[in-house]
């Protein structure tokens, strides 16, 4: 009969092994082991090891996540700092206030005559005023497309090429300014190395950087004003920042100037662009065609 009780009881029992009723027992349950008690406590243990492990863990991952947002803001500070200090020695000062180099006309131009250097003219002549930006890639069309012709023109002593370098494309130059500081290094070869600006302003052109790349660095722009014939010292002042602490604020001013100049501004966008081209005073758009530039000199001398 005892026995049949125990079966009895025994048919109400849970249906999970011994050993998976041992795996849930509390280590103070009075029915374990001292061997089951001391395994219990270990896996306990064990346990808020690993779950201090992943807090540990997840802090740090947060600790350093928040680090790494400061440290790009931190960035971002310093290099609006830098960028504010490449404008250094830049105001709203009128072009007629400004340093020129000392080959520039009244209007901030500077004018290529027979003798192929800046500052001389063909007298007579009509006058071709190319207002350009380094960086403008249409610019780069331009002279693809007249180059040739304008140095023939000139070198003939039929017309007189006056370059007008601005700045209106330093936004798309990575925070460089590229366009002011080739147009200053421009100014500087014309102001120190008359001789060597036509080779210096060709070099531009057929080194151009595209938009939205950092552009030429000081150090190539430098080497390209050497190797168009510009004396070391006139390269080491470009290449040192010089150039740019001179006339800087001259290509600044010669933008403003040219940007507020109506006569200059497309007809379509009322606004101003790169490249304008006057020839003898009046806006000429038809120099995408080869040839036409010429056309339009030759009409204007016979006016």
């Amino acid at each position: 009969m005892a026995w049949v009780g125990f079966a009895s009881s025994g048919a109400d029992a849970p249906s999970r092994p011994p050993e998976d009723l041992e795996d849930t027992m509390p280590t103070n349950n009075p029915n374990m082991s001292k061997a089951q008690r001391r395994d219990a406590a270990r896996a306990e243990a064990l346990a808020l090891r690993e779950k201090e492990q992943a807090r540990d863990k997840r802090n740090r991952i947060i600790t350093l996540s928040v680090l790494a947002v400061a440290l790009v803001a931190l960035g971002v500070v310093v290099w609006m700092i830098l960028q504010q200090g490449a404008k250094k020695n830049v105001d709203d000062v009128p072009l007629a206030d400004v340093t020129m180099p000392s080959t520039a006309q009244e209007n901030g131009g500077i004018p290529v005559g027979a003798d192929g250097a800046a500052g001389t003219e063909n007298a007579g002549a009509p006058v071709i005023d190319v207002y350009l930006d380094y960086m403008c890639p249409v610019c780069g069309q331009f002279e693809q497309t007249n180059a040739a012709d304008i140095d023939t023109m000139v070198a003939a002593g039929d017309a007189t090429v006056v370059y007008h370098p601005v700045s209106i494309l330093d936004r798309l130059s990575a925070g460089t300014e590229y366009s002011t500081r080739s147009g200053a290094a421009a100014a500087y070869v014309a102001d120190k190395a008359p001789e060597a600006f036509p080779a210096f302003h060709a070099a531009l052109f057929t080194n151009q950087p595209a938009e939205n790349s950092e552009g030429l660095t000081d150090e190539q722009l430098a080497s390209y004003a050497e190797e168009a014939g510009a004396p070391a010292e006139v390269a080491s002042a470009i290449e040192d920042g010089t150039a740019r602490e001179t006339f800087g604020q001259y290509v600044f001013s010669a933008t403003n100037a040219a940007t507020a100049d109506e006569a200059l501004q497309n007809p379509q966008s009322k606004s101003f662009g790169t490249p304008t081209v006057v020839v003898d005073g009046t806006r000429f758009d038809g120099w995408g065609t080869q040839g036409a530039l010429g056309e339009a000199v030759t009409a204007a001398a016979g006016s």
